[in-house]
């Protein structure tokens, strides 16, 4: 006995819904078991997204750390074992400015005498005024020596440092006979900054800015860049090192 659907419509729809991958799909997600492997999909890919995200997590950190690595030159071991990195010796971009005693000071009138190059602010709560201090140090440590050593440090925030400003903060770390604290408008200093890769910038009562201590020879090229837990007692050396250099013919 045949039984034959192609003359009701209504059946005939009902056929070809039945059919459809929409409905389908449908009555597989309705399904206990359809349930059970979408939940199971879902929890898959979620795991799959935690993976993804840690890996990615894994490789920032790892970049940012060997960034970090190469700008203070960990485990690279300078003459005097000071531990910086290496410059050559690239040529140390000129400019001038203004210092805490109001004199015009620019990086080519130490020609003939090495160059510690920094970038600091008064108002700095932490790492400036420890800079200072090291550096203050290693002054000390070279007794007569000292005097053939240029130190500069320009200000990374042209909005409060003054010469008022620049003046308190050398009397206060004892280097009135040492630096020059060098101050200007923003264009200036941005420029400076520029030439030495240095980034600054204010967050209200705070400015933000990559730490940055070059070394500088007599012959106004750079030779090292180091961090800012250096050793006096070697920087001192290594000073003494380049200021002990024959000059350049």
């Amino acid at each position: 006995m045949n039984l034959e659907t192609g003359n009701n419509p209504q059946e005939n729809d009902q056929v070809e819904q039945d059919r459809s991958p929409i409905h389908q799909e449908s009555a597989h997600l309705h399904h206990p078991q359809g349930r059970r492997s979408l939940r199971m999909n879902w929890r898959l890919a979620s795991r799959l997204s935690v993976i993804t995200f840690a890996i990615l997590t894994i490789i920032v950190v790892t970049v940012i750390q060997q960034q970090q690595s190469a700008t203070t030159g960990n485990g690279s071991t300078l003459p005097s074992g000071l531990q910086g990195l290496d410059l050559g010796k690239q040529a140390a971009p000129n400019f001038q400015l203004t210092d805490q005693s109001g004199q015009q000071i620019s990086l080519a009138q130490f020609k003939g005498k090495p160059v510690v190059l920094t970038f600091l602010y008064t108002h700095c709560p932490d790492v400036c005024p420890l800079t200072a201090e090291r550096l203050h140090s290693t002054l000390l440590k070279m007794g007569s020596d000292a005097k053939k050593v240029g130190i500069l440090a320009v200000s990374t925030d042209p909005m409060r440092d003054d010469q008022a400003a620049a003046l308190k903060f050398t009397h206060e770390h004892n280097m009135q006979d040492y630096w020059h604290f060098l101050i200007g408008t923003q264009a200036q200093l941005s420029s400076v900054r520029s030439n030495y890769g240095v980034y600054a910038q204010q967050q209200q009562m705070i400015v933000n800015h990559s730490f940055a201590i070059f070394v500088i020879d007599k012959q106004g090229n750079e030779r090292a860049f180091i961090g800012q837990d250096f050793s006096p007692d070697q920087l001192a050396s290594y000073l003494e090192t380049l200021a002990h250099e024959p000059d350049a013919r």
